[in-house]
């Protein structure tokens, strides 16, 4: 970033320009604009070329996660200076093979423009400070205590993180970059279990919806109260709705994005955390297997974490303040447990050694499949592009790779 006395100056892709350390809006990404006066601007220009739309400055939280770190790296590809906000607390929810430290150091050598600040999200004044500093563009908001199981163990840091930290935040970009766009990463989990309410039929893999109006799975308007969410899904239904106010209240660019099951080679999974993931590393590894309830036939809808940030992208363009999106796999990409240990075999050869728990998870959802017609008749140019074999596929060779790597 450099200072010049400038009357003219190009935008970023967001029609954003940088003066007197504002973020400020103009019409049209790319556009010239005339100032009328010799002012001092902050510029951010890809090598200094007056002709160039300027360069982003994007806040990614959760940056060494799998859909922050997806973030990262697309933002980063696109020349704009990424900054990653993340202390590593799955380390602190999960132990040591939580911990996405890995990942981060994987990143610092792959990137150009990318650097982490180790903040703990809950702390409000380093926040407020980090937002007054460098008023971002974009703000990708991914961190969070992701585990409803881990959320009743640990309750207030649970709430602290997801609820709490959303808000500074947004508070944070309220305050010091009000023309920015916020993509907020919530869960499915906020719809409770109400979603085991629509008639099911069992098949002999899987659970199915009965009703064909339901084909498409679950949509935004499934209600979010008066249903057993777990903690965390309680604490993840304050930060989403906490997103939408913002927005409708403030005018805010925010968007919400409730996902399904969110995966991808870089997932830390874990067992109380990141099934697929976890699926995997199991079977690569060669470790024992248990399955929690339904009779493995419960469903989720698979989506790799690039597919999700093109979502982040296409809403970053042209934002619908306060508006509400469902991402997963949807039909095409979902699967039973039982399904998914048998595509794993056929894909990989690994064999899971797998037994059935007889009790099944409070509040988990029996047949869950994420209706994106809403997402995509918004963003008709997004579509689900990494099939469920494909992502398998990269686990697998990326599980494989791991535990082949001298230690």
């Amino acid at each position: 970033m450099k200072l010049f006395w400038a009357n003219s100056l190009v935008t970023n892709r967001l029609g954003h320009f940088r003066s007197g350390g504002r973020t400020n809006r103009v019409l049209e990404p790319g556009s010239a604009i005339t100032l009328g006066r010799c002012c001092p601007v902050w510029l951010d220009y890809q090598d200094f070329n007056r002709k160039a739309i300027r360069s982003m400055r994007v806040i990614v939280t959760g940056s060494s996660g799998l859909i922050g770190s997806a973030a990262v790296r697309h933002w980063d590809a696109l020349g704009d200076e990424v900054i990653g906000i993340d202390n590593d607390m799955r380390a602190t929810f999960f132990g040591p093979d939580g911990s996405t430290k890995w990942n981060q150091s994987q990143l610092e050598k792959e990137t150009k423009n990318f650097r982490t600040v180790s903040i703990d999200i809950r702390d409000r004044e380093k926040v407020l400070d980090l937002f007054k500093n460098e008023t971002p563009d974009l703000i990708i908001h991914c961190a969070a205590q992701p585990s409803h199981d881990k959320a009743a163990e640990i309750p207030f840091l649970d709430f602290e993180v997801n609820a709490n930290g959303t808000l500074n935040l947004l508070e944070g970009t309220r305050q010091f970059a009000p023309e920015a766009v916020f993509c907020h990463m919530s869960t499915n989990k906020v719809y409770g279990d109400a979603p085991n309410e629509l008639p099911l039929d069992e098949l002999e893999t899987r659970w199915e919806y009965a009703d064909k109006k339901d084909f498409h799975g679950i949509d935004e308007n499934c209600r979010i109260d008066q249903t057993m969410h777990s903690l965390f899904g309680a604490s993840k239904a304050a930060a989403d709705i906490l997103a939408q106010e913002y927005g409708k209240y403030f005018g805010l660019k925010t968007g919400v994005f409730r996902g399904g099951c969110l995966t991808g080679a870089s997932h830390s999974g874990v067992e109380l955390h990141g099934f697929l993931s976890y699926l995997v590393h199991v079977a690569v590894a060669k470790k024992p297997y248990t399955i929690f309830g339904y009779k493995g036939k419960q469903v989720r809808d698979q989506i790799e974490c690039s597919d999700v940030v093109k979502a982040f992208e296409a809403f970053s363009k042209n934002p619908r303040p306060g508006e509400v999106y469902n991402i997963g796999g949807g039909r095409d990409n979902a699967a039973s447990v039982l399904e998914c240990i048998s595509l794993i075999e056929e894909i990989g050869g690994h064999k899971i050694d797998f037994k059935l728990g007889e009790d099944n998870r409070k509040g988990d959802h029996i047949c869950y499949i994420s209706d994106l017609r809403k997402l995509r008749r918004d963003y008709p140019d997004w579509d689900i592009r990494v099939s469920l074999r494909d992502i398998l596929s990269q686990m697998i060779a990326s599980e494989e790779a791991k535990l082949s790597a001298p230690a």
